[in-house]
């Protein structure tokens, strides 16, 4: 098969961070294909977000929820993606039916990992050595290159913002208090996993407060879900000094605005690779989880961990009921990484 001039699809995952982590993915296969098109399938959730990708020429949206088997929707989708013409297909998550839309688009070359049982529907299929390749940025990357050849570690991800959206988006959601742009700290409390990778509110509280004292102006980012939390966090500081957007964004509004940041205080969550990606300074506080596996990726990023015995136990809720992981990591830490040297 030629590698020039080839329309390519990659399936995307269905969690922000990991749709972040497979950005270096898409201009390996715009390196690997000279005069080729890269595009995205993702769940409409994450379409916007896909916007903000070097590399994505463009976007193809599913109608299925999280978890829909929907044989004959994904048919029916595959046979609309038929017409479009792509040669090659690289499925990053690991399910089953997310192998079928490809082949029911007749796709030739369709690239995954083994997953569930999918030798049938993938015929470029490749096994994945976990221990040899922990992080998830390296493992997607990988699927860019032909079996044998040698792979370096991925580069980190990359974000584009689209700066002459921003004044608007300032304006709709009341943000402008002056002539210039704000630059806020962005506190990101949420955590979709669960409980055990949220870093308490308390917390989260007190450095808004500290940074509030040295008028810096504080933004509190998130999804629809983490709006109570943020109140929380409002009220710890006194209400209307901070700023409560969650669920009044869209995730390209997310990146617009984040790439207006001073720093970002994060959990282990989506919103941490989007700041990463944009190269704001960053400090992601870990629980349960590990950094070993899906750090923030950027030279301007700190990942926070006591590294306790017990920890990481990739559980969403604490199996010992103390969550000292995230209890006894306190701000006077996380306030010391933020005004750290780059």
């Amino acid at each position: 098969m030629s590698t020039t001039g080839i329309r390519t699809l990659v399936v995307a995952p269905a969690w922000v961070g990991d749709l972040v982590m497979s950005q270096p993915l898409l201009v390996r296969l715009e390196a690997r294909h000279p005069g080729g098109q890269v595009d995205m399938l993702a769940p409409a959730f994450l379409a916007s977000l896909c916007t903000r990708l070097p590399g994505v020429s463009r976007v193809h949206t599913s109608p299925l929820g999280h978890g829909d088997l929907g044989l004959r929707a994904r048919w029916r989708l595959g046979r609309a993606l038929a017409a479009e013409g792509y040669q090659h297909v690289v499925v990053l998550p690991n399910s089953f039916k997310s192998a079928l839309v490809p082949r029911f688009a007749g796709i030739a070359q369709r690239t995954g990992y083994v997953g569930e049982a999918r030798h049938g529907l993938l015929n470029d299929v490749r096994k994945l050595d976990k221990a040899a390749v922990p992080r998830m940025v390296d493992r997607y990357y990988r699927l860019g290159f032909a079996p044998g050849e040698v792979v370096r570690p991925a580069p980190n991800p990359r974000l584009a913002a689209n700066r002459s959206a921003v004044q608007g988006l300032l304006d709709r959601l009341g943000l402008n208090d002056g002539a210039a742009p704000p630059v806020p700290v962005i506190l990101c409390p949420g955590a979709e996993y669960g409980p055990a990778k949220r870093w308490p509110a308390r917390h989260f509280g007190a450095v808004a407060g500290r940074l509030l004292a040295r008028q810096i102006p504080v933004w509190i980012m998130g999804s629809g879900k983490d709006h109570a939390v943020a109140e929380d966090i409002r009220a710890a500081v006194g209400a209307g000094a901070a700023v409560n957007l969650c669920g009044a964004t869209s995730l390209a509004d997310a990146v617009d605005l984040m790439a207006l940041a001073q720093g970002v205080v994060t959990n282990d969550s989506g919103l941490m690779h989007v700041a990463a990606a944009l190269g704001v300074r960053t400090v992601a506080v870990f629980g349960s989880s590990s950094a070993q596996f899906t750090p923030p990726l950027s030279d301007r990023a700190t990942a926070l961990s006591l590294n306790l015995e017990c920890s990481p136990c990739f559980k969403r809720e604490c199996p010992l009921g103390h969550l000292d992981c995230l209890e006894s990591l306190g701000p006077d830490r996380v306030l010391a990484a933020l005004s750290g040297p780059d």
